[in-house]
């Protein structure tokens, strides 16, 4: 009996996944877009501009399956390419029409758009995003510098079931910042593994336990200090089921 449970202790440590086993790979192959653009229409004749969007998207088709989804095996939205829109570096809505609403808190609301594949890895060309401020109080509001450097939290979000646990699309978007070997960089620490990331490009996540997994992004500069800026760093919960 005891040689029997020393080997159920034995298998069970095996198959645990632990901080080691996770790893980031950068991910490549994916379609460049780098003639697609995505520019906010103002509407000065709309009565409540404050909560609606309108868009014009170039060279780029909102609701296509981008080349390559079904093969990279990362989480794909059925409902093809889409606009990302963070506001205060909060979770992404996600939206397949350049002509959408959304509701704002009350206050200050730092806005990023950005074309997206099926895939959710964001275009990372300079025409593919648009960045902008709404204050729905002004006397409570607090003014940000659009011309900061700034770093948003894009993937990996929510809840990943089955095949998608086994590589989760790590990306994020930079603007008024590079990154390199020798200037700032992005900081990942992904249950408490961290990850020091000099280029901007999407990276696979594998090796993650189930459950629940923490991951936090930070901008730092040459010498591995936090960067000064509006909501960094920036932390979210995923779980794996």
């Amino acid at each position: 009996m005891k040689n029997i449970a020393f080997y159920l202790i034995v298998i069970i440590i095996v198959g645990c996944s632990n901080e080691s086993d996770i790893t980031i790979k950068k991910f490549e192959g994916s379609p460049a877009f780098t003639a697609s653009k995505l520019s906010l229409i103002t509407d000065e004749n709309k009565e409540n501009t404050d909560n609606h969007f309108r868009f014009n998207v170039e060279n780029y088709k909102l609701g296509d399956q981008t080349p390559g989804a079904i093969e990279n095996g990362l989480a794909n939205s059925a409902k093809g390419q889409h606009i990302h829109m963070i506001v205060n570096n909060g979770p992404y809505s996600a939206y397949y029409n350049s002509d959408f609403s959304k509701d704002l808190n009350q206050g200050s609301n730092l806005i990023l758009f950005f074309l997206s594949r099926s895939f959710h890895e964001s275009v990372k060309n300079p025409n593919a995003f648009s960045l902008i401020q709404i204050n729905s109080d002004e006397e409570n509001s607090e003014s940000y510098d659009l011309n900061s450097e700034f770093l948003f939290y894009s993937r990996p979000k929510g809840i990943y079931k089955g095949d998608d646990t086994k590589k989760l699309l790590l990306d994020f978007y930079l603007v008024n910042t590079e990154i390199s070997s020798n200037g700032n960089k992005v900081r990942a620490t992904i249950n408490e593994k961290e990850f020091i990331i000099e280029e901007w490009t999407p990276y696979y996540i594998e090796g993650l336990p189930l459950g629940e997994v923490i991951v936090k992004l930070e901008l730092i500069n040459s010498n591995g200090e936090l960067i000064d800026t509006p909501f960094n760093p920036v932390e979210r919960k995923v779980t794996l089921q």
